[in-house]
């Protein structure tokens, strides 16, 4: 998919909106919303690197995507799907290799995220260096594609084989906790 081009910026901030919270009753349709959302995100970035300077940049839905939404989505992943699934996973799946490149890769996202918050925090100040921002966004987006292939085509398959029922409703209702949203009742996902 093409990147955003400027123009198209300030319309697209929709796609950033948060996944709707009915979907935490099934956690692994959540995450892959999620997915869904960030691959969004990637293109916005794409589109802000090819025009950094540009002021229909709809800076204010990155920065609470990339401090807030992206966080709260590793955590649930972190702290609970990957506990989940190195304890039902069978050593065949390979769980263990692949929830460490993962873990890494988060790191690593962490870390462009707070470059892309900077730059665009700093855009138009002496502060601003618009040839680390644009390789920290192209980096991100990169690195991100690479990361949510993975997880769709492999984590989530495994945990849908893997996790039990409990293990889901558990899940959803400690990524719902997360948001400060209370699941009642048992999950279907």
């Amino acid at each position: 998919m093409p990147a955003a081009t400027v123009t198209e910026l300030s319309a697209e901030t929709d796609v950033l909106a948060p996944v709707r919270s009915e979907l935490l009753a099934r956690p692994l349709e959540f995450i892959v919303a999620e997915h869904h959302r960030l691959r969004d995100l990637c293109r916005l970035l794409d589109g802000i690197a090819e025009a950094p300077g540009s002021a229909a940049i709809p800076a204010d839905a990155i920065l609470h995507c990339i401090e807030h939404e992206l966080p709260l989505h590793v955590l649930d992943e972190e702290e609970d799907l990957f506990p989940l699934l190195r304890r039902r996973a069978m050593p065949r799946d390979g769980a263990e290799r692949l929830l460490g490149l993962l873990s890494r890769e988060h790191a690593e996202d962490d870390r462009l995220a707070g470059i892309i918050a900077g730059g665009l925090r700093a855009r138009g100040t002496a502060d601003w260096d618009g040839a680390g921002f644009r390789t920290a966004l192209a980096s991100f987006s990169r690195g991100q594609r690479r990361h949510l292939t993975v997880e769709n085509a492999v984590l989530i398959p495994l945990a849908e084989l893997r996790l039990t029922a409990g293990d889901r409703d558990g899940l959803g209702r400690r990524m719902a906790a997360r948001r400060g949203i209370v699941l009642g009742g048992r999950s279907h996902g």
